[in-house]
């Protein structure tokens, strides 16, 4: 018999736990919301605190014996046609470290697109595994890196036949997807299995003008962020896994390891309302927010100064394989400003936030929660910010690099150099030295340098011209990079 879709098990299990007037002598403290502050509740509500309770003795019984949470899982698994699925609290930044760790270990080796999120990084420090980088395909006349190729994958296999399996980053945050099918096809033919970090892939799954989906082509596991392009809470994600290459209980087993023993019952909630949504309305829904994508990308041509990047931008021999309408992408490098001066702009005057911005780029990523109302407004912003360009052309010019310049040997492991002695030394002396921490452009998240990578002129440059300029580096032991934290001697 079928699974029935129209169930939400963590939403109804909050239903009945209501109805049944359950009095818990449990965290959390507030007590559904009796001791939240009022001001707390005032701001937040009482939902959130009504909807606050433990997973195992509030939602379930202390046992599971109810299996509220498998049933969850088990429906997100048919709807995306995996074969086992988990839900995670805290974020595809555990998910992945989780799929990592079961796929290689300490010591081992995992090919990996230097594309990567800076959680993936964070995965390699924990566990002492030595990344083999795959390089992304470099688009160096719009300064913007895209998913590996399957002969980059193929080559880095050949090179290193005992690596215990490869991860590609698809669709990037800039919606430029990989050959998932034949990446994949290249690690099955060496018995390895594949990760797939689709973090910005939430809505794949359902609808067909869409990039491939991990699953339908052929990945083993893949994480997902159900809060990027879902209906779901910050935190809220999945990992699914198929296939045989990978057991689902040392997968699970990992994700214990890493995760928390108190998850909230909200995000579960979000992620099983957003599966029974886009089971029943997805295809409806996300197919309205395309169409209002192609529309508002089409309006955003007519201002002066903005071009929106496209599959004829990113698409073809040595960019992307695919591409996703929704983040719209915006080159506004004729307006002679920076993204970042321009998402300062777009914010203090419209109160908009943009989703992405570089040296020469701002992003509205658009979801199916966005309509003619939101991005009417959203157009509204850009015609002015163009009107207004002249007074934001002041600002540092960003020195990037050249593709070749970008990259750093790596010249420790990414743990020893993390964990080691380390020391911080002047910005203008750190070329040549080992870095010792991680640095990251935020937004998209995708580190400049690396624990173990010997700094170098030209990145370093980059990235202090950057900050001059507005760039955002969380990471950093010196956000505005007059020191850098480097190996001792």
């Amino acid at each position: 018999m079928g699974l029935n879709h129209d169930e939400a098990p963590v939403l109804d299990a909050l239903a009945r736990y209501h109805d049944a007037d359950e009095l818990g002598f449990t965290p959390p403290g507030h007590k559904q919301a009796r001791g939240a502050d009022p001001r707390a509740r005032a701001v937040l509500g009482d939902a959130v605190f009504f909807g606050d309770v433990l997973a195992n003795g509030g939602l379930d019984d202390r046992m599971a014996r109810g299996r509220v949470l498998e049933q969850a899982e088990k429906l997100m698994a048919d709807a995306v046609h995996a074969e086992h699925t988990f839900f995670s609290t805290c974020g595809s930044s555990l998910s992945v470290k989780a799929a990592m760790l079961v796929v290689t270990g300490p010591h081992r080796r995992l090919l990996v697109g230097r594309d990567a999120h800076k959680s993936v990084i964070a995965g390699l420090i924990l566990s002492g595994v030595e990344p083999v980088w795959v390089e992304p395909q470099w688009d160096a006349a719009r300064h913007i890196a895209h998913p590996p190729t399957p002969d980059a994958y193929a080559q880095a296999f050949s090179r290193h036949p005992d690596a215990d399996g490869a991860l590609v980053t698809s669709p990037t945050p800039y919606g430029s997807a990989a050959d998932l099918t034949a990446i994949a096809d290249i690690c099955h033919r060496h018995g390895k299995p594949l990760i797939v970090d689709e973090a910005w892939g939430a809505h794949l799954p359902f609808h067909d003008h869409l990039p491939s989906w991990a699953m339908d082509a052929g990945a083993d596991i893949c994480v997902t962020s159900i809060h990027k392009m879902g209906s779901g809470l910050e935190q809220g994600s999945v990992f699914h896994l198929q296939g045989d290459l990978i057991d689902p209980a040392e997968l699970a087993s990992r994700a214990d390891l890493l995760g928390t023993t108190s998850p909230n019952v909200l995000l579960y909630a979000g992620i099983d309302a957003w599966r029974r949504q886009m089971v029943q309305h997805g295809t409806e829904l996300i197919g309205r927010a395309l169409d209002l994508a192609a529309r508002t990308r089409a309006a955003i041509e007519t201002i002066d100064g903005f071009h929106v990047n496209d599959a004829a931008d990113f698409c073809g021999p040595r960019l992307a394989a695919d591409f996703d309408p929704l983040p719209l992408v915006m080159d506004i490098s004729d307006l002679g400003t920076t993204g970042y001066r321009a998402a300062d702009w777009l914010r203090t005057h419209h109160h908009i936030d943009m989703h992405l911005f570089d040296h020469r780029r701002i992003s509205a990523q658009l979801t199916h929660a966005d309509d003619e109302q939101t991005t009417t407004r959203l157009l509204d912003a850009l015609d002015d910010l163009a009107r207004h360009a002249d007074r934001l052309r002041d600002t540092p010019r960003v020195s990037v690099p050249s593709p070749d310049d970008l990259r750093m040997e790596q010249a420790q492991l990414p743990r020893d150099a993390y964990f080691t002695r380390h020391t911080k030394v002047p910005v203008e002396e750190a070329a040549g030295r080992i870095a010792a921490e991680m640095i990251t452009p935020y937004p998209p998240g995708i580190p400049a340098v690396l624990p173990g990578e010997r700094l170098t002129g030209p990145v370093l440059e980059y990235l202090t011209t950057g900050v001059a300029a507005g760039m955002f580096l969380p990471d950093a032991a010196d956000r505005r990079l007059k020191t850098v934290r480097v190996v001792a001697d």
